[in-house]
């Protein structure tokens, strides 16, 4: 089993580990919708009262951070190795996206999704825990690239969104060879590209680890965001985040 574990200066403590069992999905699911559907509003269909679960669920290992003192589930990603999405016939990102020009390294994707924090435990502490976790997942499977889909509240019509995509993709746009083209795209030209926006915390982290945009935003209507695919290959870690979460 994963398991990575930080003691924070103050309490919780936290431990981050793959579920070893259905109750502990279930309890991610849980969170997903609560964070997802009561806080933001996203519209799914739920076959089981307040349980976020979609056919990609069952494919996928759960990365969890649990309060120990409680047993509390309250942090989450999930993870879709490539045997699984082989198996499955695709990655959610296919939904979105098409993948076409990254076709020769599907066997080497990882992808990354449905990540949410409880808010009573949205510290450092928590997303280090999360970051430890997938980082160790990689290392340990020898996967090479980490892919998902980084979301941006369109509540104010995508103007940010627009704003934010232009702003990122003149320095981390990836190269030609590995750009996506959205199935339903945000229609950015008819938007404000000019504000002066700020780079989301999730995705500034990722950039920061040294991640790349793969091309245009797709626009979720169920989560009503803006989804910028994201590719981040291991040998690009910054050796400064690689240290820091893999010690």
């Amino acid at each position: 089993m994963l398991q990575t574990q930080i003691t924070p200066s103050r309490k919780p403590k936290l431990s981050a580990s793959i579920a070893h069992s259905e109750e502990l999905i279930c309890a991610a699911q849980a969170l997903r919708y609560q964070v997802f559907v009561e806080e933001m509003g996203a519209r799914m269909i739920c076959r089981e009262p307040g349980i976020d679960r979609d056919l990609f669920d069952a494919y996928c290992d759960h990365l969890l951070v649990q309060d120990d003192e409680t047993g509390e589930v309250v942090g989450t990603y999930r993870i879709l190795p490539p045997h699984q999405a082989r198996k499955l016939g695709s990655y959610y990102s296919d939904t979105e996206f098409d993948l076409t020009r990254l076709g020769h390294l599907r066997e080497q994707l990882v992808e990354i999704g449905r990540s949410c924090v409880h808010p009573d435990y949205r510290s450092g502490a928590t997303i280090t825990l999360l970051w430890a976790g997938l980082a160790e997942y990689m290392s340990k499977n020898n996967y090479n690239y980490l892919i998902g889909c980084a979301s941006i509240s369109i509540a104010d019509g995508g103007h940010v969104a627009a704003s934010l995509y232009r702003k990122l993709a003149k320095e981390k746009l990836a190269p030609i060879e590995w750009r996506v083209f959205p199935r339903c795209p945000l229609p950015i030209a008819t938007l404000n590209q000019r504000l002066d926006t700020e780079i989301p915390p999730l995705i500034k982290g990722y950039l920061r680890a040294g991640a790349l945009i793969c091309g245009e935003p797709a626009w979720d209507p169920d989560f009503n965001t803006a989804d910028l695919f994201i590719l981040l290959p291991m040998q690009n870690l910054d050796i400064r985040y690689a240290r820091h979460f893999m010690r």
